[in-house]
């Protein structure tokens, strides 16, 4: 007798599957970025399957698809799969010498920064839901705040790649995303446990516990690197070093789910340190290839699945006019809530690291958030809630994407011949 059911082999190679022809049909007719073409033909071909449910009665479509998406699980496919790896091959190719530069900015961006942002966001967001008449308590609006606050550092890393933004710059936007999405996973947890009533709130635990999953995934992160670095260092084989980066990312990850620390921020300090000490003096010329190489690929492969996940998700949403009204308005409120919260520490610290004109805008519009924003808010369980913050977070997420995400390049360079007329 057959299984009915889709096995994980099967749900991974229809993503693939998918994930190739869309990316063939982007480079072929649309030539969008692969991230923005894929969430896009995502999207039309989730859209496209409704309208033939619309139109064509008793074939079910839509209801498969989402089938589908919910047996893959997108909050643990990526929380506990894809992010690993992810996080790892974005820290890897960051330059700590130019992070370094901007890192007093890099933590209050990652700290300070989601804490402002969840608060306003949450607090704005009552507003909305109020005004649209949508039943969503404060402290639900606080979860969304938390969920949307932090930047995505795989749609970052993407835009990052695409555009001509001074080093500096450039890794301090790339070092934030790289940890305020460990921390804002922290911040949502807490609150999301307040909102179901499963912690009683004390600011001191709420203090000891973001301490302990922050500081704790730095150390396990800084432990990790150490000895993938010390090991790679006493060989010169680079099918067994790939082998140990493999080991790293997949045992670290791992460790730091049983150990109950940030297992984000633990990949990013491991994938930070591998891809300046180990790069520079544990490798040889080839094994750097080879390592730099190998990432690139998973990278870029792993983007073209979660990319392609994001678009496909919008047969998920509801249909509401008032969801969707409420979706469009959170986009202006996310982007204010970025500006002031980046603002506040750029004015503070920006002239001491001369970040330049460029910083303000590039930081808020390049503020791109992405899966993990996504993932956080497919986590939530069943009720009205969920639906509104669902529709907002799908909104948010695709403008971010597929707007700004398209449009940060042409900005950057808008504002850098601008600059340099006025010099």
């Amino acid at each position: 007798m057959h299984e009915s059911a889709l096995s994980p082999f099967d749900g991974a190679a229809i993503l693939i599957v998918l994930a190739a022809c869309l990316g063939y049909l982007n480079h072929r007719l649309l030539r969008l970025p692969s991230s923005i073409g894929l969430t896009v033909m995502g999207a039309l071909a989730s859209l496209l399957v409704v309208a033939i449910d619309r139109f064509v009665p008793g074939v079910s479509l839509a209801g498969r698809v989402v089938d589908f998406l919910n047996g893959l699980d997108f909050h643990k496919t990526l929380m506990e799969g894809m992010l690993s790896f992810l996080l790892f091959a974005g820290a890897l190719h960051v330059d700590w010498s130019h992070l370094r530069k901007g890192g007093l900015l890099v933590l209050a961006f990652s700290t300070i920064g989601v804490l402002v942002s969840t608060a306003l966001v949450g607090f704005g967001f009552k507003l909305l839901v109020d005004l649209a008449g949508v039943p969503v308590p404060l402290i639900w609006c606080l979860v969304f705040g938390a969920l949307i606050s932090p930047t995505d550092p795989v749609a970052v890393m993407s835009v990052m790649k695409r555009a001509a933004m001074p080093e500096t710059l450039q890794a301090t936007v790339a070092g934030e995303s790289l940890f305020n999405d460990g921390i804002g996973v922290v911040v949502f947890s807490i609150l999301l446990a307040i909102a179901l009533g499963t912690d009683q709130f004390t600011l001191s635990g709420a203090f000891n516990y973001f301490l302990r999953e922050a500081l704790g995934g730095a150390l396990l992160g800084l432990g990790i690197g150490w000895i993938g670095f010390r090991m790679m260092k006493s060989i010169d084989d680079y099918p067994i070093e790939l082998l140990i980066s493999l080991a790293m990312v997949m045992g670290g990850y791992s460790l730091a789910m049983a150990l109950h620390v940030s297992g984000p921020v633990a990949m990013a300090v491991a994938g930070l340190l591998i891809g300046n000490a180990g790069l520079t003096y544990a490798m040889s010329d080839q094994t750097q290839d080879y390592m730099v190489k190998f990432w690139e690929l998973v990278d870029e492969v792993l983007n073209a699945v979660l990319f392609l996940l994001i678009g496909l998700e919008v047969i998920a949403i509801a249909g509401e006019p008032a969801l969707l009204v409420l979706g469009l308005a959170a986009i202006p409120l996310v982007l204010a809530a970025r500006a002031i919260s980046v603002g506040a520490p750029l004015a503070l610290f920006g002239r001491s690291v001369q970040m330049g004109p460029l910083a303000m805008p590039t930081l808020i519009w390049g503020g791109l958030r992405g899966g993990i924003s996504v993932a956080l808010a497919l986590s939530l369980p069943a009720g009205p809630e969920r639906t509104a913050i669902l529709a907002a977070t799908y909104l948010v997420v695709m403008f971010a994407v597929v707007v700004q995400g398209g449009s940060i390049g042409g900005l950057i360079r808008r504002l850098s011949a601008k600059a340099a007329a006025s010099a």
